[in-house]
């Protein structure tokens, strides 16, 4: 497996979904710009996670993600908000 660490800003709005018939429940979906190269990077992350980002992540929000590459996704381990003063 792979592994990523990343900072960026959060530009488009979490996306939630419910998955039915899976054994992962929710996801939510969103793309951050990282700070380096201004690339931007599409963010999945499901169940807790998920449920945490819907919650507490917005657009223009700095985070540290953790996750592994899947497709043309990063899929979230975990997960650090960055509270700039």
């Amino acid at each position: 497996m792979n592994e990523v660490f990343l900072i960026g800003k959060v530009i488009t709005e979490v996306e939630f979904k419910f998955i039915i018939h899976s054994r992962r429940i929710s996801k939510v979906k969103f793309s951050i710009e990282t700070i380096t190269d201004s690339g931007i990077i599409n963010v999945v992350a499901y169940d807790e996670i998920a449920d945490y980002i819907y919650r507490n992540i917005s657009i223009t929000d700095i985070l540290i993600v953790n996750g592994y590459v899947e497709g043309n996704n990063v899929i979230v381990k975990e997960l650090a908000k960055i509270l700039l003063y």
